[in-house]
């Protein structure tokens, strides 16, 4: 990223590398807003193509599909390759257009020696059939992989999980629950949500674990204080000494507690300045 920047001015740099490092730390938390500092970036500095990747990650996550698209192809055009066909027809799949993404999916380079990336356009390819009401078909690309055990153990533990989902989709809850578990069984780390999913075919609900509020009074029994009257009206603020205490106005402006709003014309600290060291190099 800090090649890419070089072609910058130094204080256009820092602002638009300051975006990208906002996306990326927000993308899995807040997609919407790291697509917003994406897009920030894009206006200001859109012909390169580490400005362009994160703008098409970013609208991908947040699910702006049409935005995510039009990124991807740009970025291909840019670089070529087969790695984005994949979300490519993916996008073109959310956009209501499964046939395009068939078509998209049809320019993989049938000689590719890249099995992760044959592994992910025929997952897509299994959506996209199931979407035109083709489940069997859909069903059988994905059960033909399985028994060629093609990819490493993550790649096999989605391609069972997108099956079970289908078979579940289908109704068949017993088989859906026997291919979870295999997907489960090939997935360590936990990266699918396989315990979730056996769960509900098991009719368990898992408990939803909320934080306490803090600011919830409670008297010396350790009962709810009550804030409301009988009419359920609010009851007035009182001092220690018991008198009540006068209506004062919120003045934002001055709550320091407040969270600052995001600016499109958000400037990196000076702090964050490229090492000139660093450059040089």
């Amino acid at each position: 990223m800090r090649a890419e920047l070089k072609g910058l001015p130094k204080d256009l740099a820092d602002i638009v590398g300051a975006h990208i490092w906002a996306a990326g730390q927000l993308v899995d938390v807040d997609p919407d807003l790291a697509f917003r500092h994406a897009e920030a970036a894009r206006r200001r500095a859109g012909r390169l193509p580490i400005v362009r990747e994160a703008a098409a990650e970013t609208a991908y996550a947040a699910g702006e599909f049409a935005v995510a698209l039009r990124e991807f192809r740009a970025i291909r055009r840019m670089s070529g390759g087969d790695d984005l066909l994949p979300v490519i027809a993916d996008c073109e799949r959310a956009l209501g257009r499964p046939r395009d993404a068939l078509e998209v999916l049809a320019e993989l380079d049938p000689q590719t020696r890249d099995i992760n990336l044959r592994i992910e356009c025929l997952l897509v390819e299994a959506g996209i059939r199931n979407d035109l009401g083709q489940r069997s078909e859909a069903l059988r690309l994905l059960k033909a992989a399985i028994t060629r055990k093609i990819g490493k153990p993550i790649a096999q533990a989605r391609l069972r999980y997108a099956y079970a989902n289908l078979l579940e989709e289908d109704g068949d809850t017993d088989g859906a629950r026997e291919w979870f578990t295999s997907a489960a069984a090939m997935d360590p780390r936990g990266e699918l949500d396989t315990s979730d999913r056996i769960a509900t075919l098991d009719g368990v609900v898992l408990p939803d674990f909320e934080e306490e509020d803090d600011d919830i009074e409670e008297d010396e029994d350790g009962g709810l204080l009550p804030d409301e009257d009988e009419d359920g009206d609010l009851l007035p603020d009182e001092d220690e000494d018991g008198d009540i205490l006068p209506d004062v106005e919120d003045d934002d402006d001055d709550d320091p507690d407040e969270d600052p709003i995001v600016d499109d014309e958000f400037v990196a600290d000076e702090d964050d300045e490229f090492d000139d060291e660093e450059e040089k190099k």
